[in-house]
């Protein structure tokens, strides 16, 4: 924290190594000022970047000291690579575990009487994942509207991507996944959900038709035994008519 003539200042530095998944590795060190980037150091040529011109200030300053930027550069490709490949031994199967996306496409009533469809990925591992909405072959850039990547529980993360769509078009328009667990672009469309109420009501009218018919018969039946009162009607409610001589 420094102080000048306009008020209170902050300065902060952010270093690190990482390696990616080709086994290639990666490293920084860079200085900011204010809450913005000020200064970087170039790996290859030892060299400060500045960030913005405020920073031409401090790039000489930093410069006079090349035995500074060795010591950074060593630092990051011997003691921070070698602590990051023993946590990567440590930590073995956490840090290779893949957790592939639940996708799955659900529809919703706009205000405008369109549609939106929101595309939902859920319980995937590591965290980066792509999400976008297609029509045929274009992808759609505009009227979109998602939520950022967040946790949901057990490790695993969410998130969902929406996009309108006219009424009646539903079917034409795709979600791809991409995720580092899948070795190909999941597709996903919403489908047309079965219709329940469809068939409670052929069930209904099954039923109808059923008593119906149990009417129609009781009532042949009961006819039939009013005409012919002391002889058994043939075929009639199966019981046996009986009465006194």
């Amino acid at each position: 924290m420094g102080r000048d003539s306009s008020g209170m200042h902050s300065t902060h530095r952010m270093f690190g190594c990482e390696i990616q998944e080709d086994g290639h590795s990666n490293s920084f060190w860079r200085f900011g000022y204010d809450g913005q980037d000020h200064v970087s150091l170039d790996m290859e040529t030892l060299s400060w970047v500045s960030a913005n011109p405020v920073a031409l200030l401090t790039k000489p300053r930093l410069e006079t000291e090349r035995c500074y930027a060795e010591y950074n550069k060593a630092y990051l490709e011997g003691p921070c690579l070698t602590s990051l490949h023993r946590y990567l031994e440590l930590g073995g199967q956490r840090f290779t575990w893949r957790e592939p996306p639940t996708v799955r496409v659900t529809k919703h009533s706009a205000q405008d009487g369109g549609t939106t469809l929101r595309c939902w990925a859920l319980g995937f591992y590591p965290q980066d994942i792509s999400l976008s909405w297609w029509l045929g072959e274009k992808k759609l850039n505009s009227k979109l509207e998602y939520v950022e990547t967040r946790p949901s529980g057990g490790g695993t993360y969410q998130m969902w991507m929406a996009v309108w769509v006219p009424a009646g078009d539903e079917t034409q328009y795709t979600c791809h996944v991409q995720h580092s667990s899948l070795n190909h672009t999941l597709t996903v469309s919403w489908e047309m959900p079965s219709h329940p109420g469809l068939m409670a009501m052929v069930i209904s009218l099954i039923l109808i038709l059923l008593v119906i018919g149990g009417v129609v018969s009781l009532t042949k039946c009961l006819q039939a035994r009013n005409k012919e009162p002391y002889e058994q009607a043939p075929g009639d409610c199966g019981e046996e008519d009986s009465h006194n001589s």
